[in-house]
């Protein structure tokens, strides 16, 4: 045999691949997390994996995610058309690092066959060019669902997503989590009564995003390092440290705005977060599942007005397990005119990651097959086949062994791939019309007629 070249075939770092039982885990989920949306009227949409590089980077919308860029790689006989391309300077592309941004342009260019308010879920796969590492990926995929209007968009829309995600993770059972909820226009409003500068706001409001990681010190110190003075960098401490129940934070804003110098803004962002809040409550989200919390900032710098981070308590190492906020400007950038919307995403193969390492959730059979016809003999797979699709037809996933081998070898092979029943039919029972019935779990064999066999798996299968 001729010797080959060795070739690398494992997995880019970063770039993750399931095995069939995590696999039908994140279906099972993309299930749940559907039906959530889709109950709220949100409408399925897709968009291109590649988009142009100057939408992605438009006004920022990049911030401090890294692209991947695309460039046609041509083969060695095909050399000469590399300049013929069409690949221009002007036309560059890169894949999508996020949902938001392909969104904006999406509407930009469906926005006279779209109906607003638009709201739609999308649950596609994202690239991002960051350092792999645990539970962090290069390509993942994101749930998200979005409401974008022209004119005006009620807050009430900001309260929905609270409810939608306590829905999800409640169906998921993951545990008890925190929806973390602010207004940037609080975070804005301080800061400029403080006297920061509005140059300065942006950057300060990234490194207050970035508190739990990196702690309480470094944000001093890089607040500093912007040229934010010790008085002004203690008063921000300060005030996001604020914390109690809901309506305490809430009281404790308020009085605060009628101290605060230049407070406009910070009223309205405090105005704007009661009515979130209330609404949140009208819609029958339990107490115990939200919060105010003023060190929320997300970092990118579209977001105008509400923002929210989700944590699984006892897990808060994991980080948020679902974020999002309002926008002002995003799908303005395309078409120049005031578009404002709100979202959430669920970064889900993150999320599956972190769960599973942390004994949270557990992978699925490694098939969706409830029930094995073993091959008892080659001459009965007529039967086999019959009784096979009988099953099927009465709502049951079956596999067929058709392979002949040794009957504990194909009870083997189905407690391997995480069948519960198998089917047993031999020539006697073939003569009589009927069949065994094992359950693998609990090894308990029963005779069934043919004709009650579905009913009876349907039965045990509950």
């Amino acid at each position: 045999m001729a010797k080959i070249d060795k070739i690398n075939f494992s997995t880019p770092s970063g770039f993750p691949e399931f095995l069939p039982s995590e696999k039908r885990l994140e279906l099972y989920l993309l299930d749940i997390i559907r039906r959530v949306f889709e109950s709220y009227g949100f409408t399925p949409i897709e968009t291109p994996a590649v988009e142009r590089l100057e939408v992605l980077q438009a006004k920022g919308n990049q911030g401090d995610n890294i692209i991947y860029g695309i460039e046609p790689i041509l083969p060695p006989n095909r050399q000469a058309e590399k300049d013929k391309s069409g690949d221009s300077g002007s036309e560059q592309k890169a894949l999508k690092f996020d949902q938001t941004v392909p969104l904006a342009a999406y509407i930009a260019r469906h926005l006279n066959e779209l109906t607003f308010p638009f709201a739609r879920y999308q649950m596609d796969v994202v690239f991002r060019g960051e350092r792999a590492k645990d539970g962090r990926f290069r390509q993942f995929r994101q749930c998200d669902i979005d409401v974008v209007t022209r004119g005006q968009l009620s807050l009430l829309y900001d309260a929905q997503m609270p409810a939608i995600i306590t829905e999800i993770f409640t169906a998921i059972n993951i545990g008890d989590f925190l929806i973390r909820i602010n207004n940037r226009k609080v975070l804005t409003g301080f800061f400029q009564s403080v006297g920061i500068a509005e140059n300065q706001i942006k950057s300060c409001i990234g490194i207050i995003d970035n508190l739990e990681k990196i702690g309480e010190g470094k944000v001093k110190q890089d607040l500093e390092k912007e040229g934010i003075s010790l008085e002004q960098v203690q008063k921000i401490i300060d005030f996001i440290k604020i914390d109690g129940g809901v309506d305490e934070v809430l009281d404790k804003l308020k009085h605060l705005s009628e101290n605060l110098p230049e407070s406009e803004q910070f009223c309205l962002g405090v105005a704007e977060l009661e009515t979130v809040i209330t609404g949140v409550r009208n819609l029958g989200v339990p107490a115990n599942r939200f919060c105010i919390d003023l060190r929320i900032a997300r970092g990118l710098n579209y977001y105008t007005g509400t923002v929210y981070e989700t944590t699984l308590l006892g897990h808060e190492a994991l980080g948020s397990i679902c974020s999002g906020g309002r926008y002002e400007e995003l799908v303005g950038v395309f078409l120049g005119e005031k578009m404002p919307g709100v979202g959430i995403s669920i970064g889900l193969t993150r999320l599956i990651s972190r769960l599973l390492k942390a004994g949270v959730l557990n992978t699925l059979a490694a098939t969706p097959a409830q029930v094995m016809v073993v091959n008892m003999q080659e001459d009965l797979m007529p039967i086999y086949l019959k009784v096979s699709q009988q099953l099927r037809q009465a709502g049951i996933n079956v596999v067929t062994s058709f392979d002949k081998r040794g009957l504990g070898k194909q009870f083997q092979l189905a407690q391997k791939q995480g069948i519960q029943f198998c089917v047993i039919i031999g020539s006697e029972e073939a003569a009589a019309q009927k069949s065994s019935l094992k359950d693998l779990k609990s090894g308990e064999q029963i005779a069934v007629a043919l004709e009650n066999l579905a009913e009876e798996v349907k039965s045990r299968i509950g």
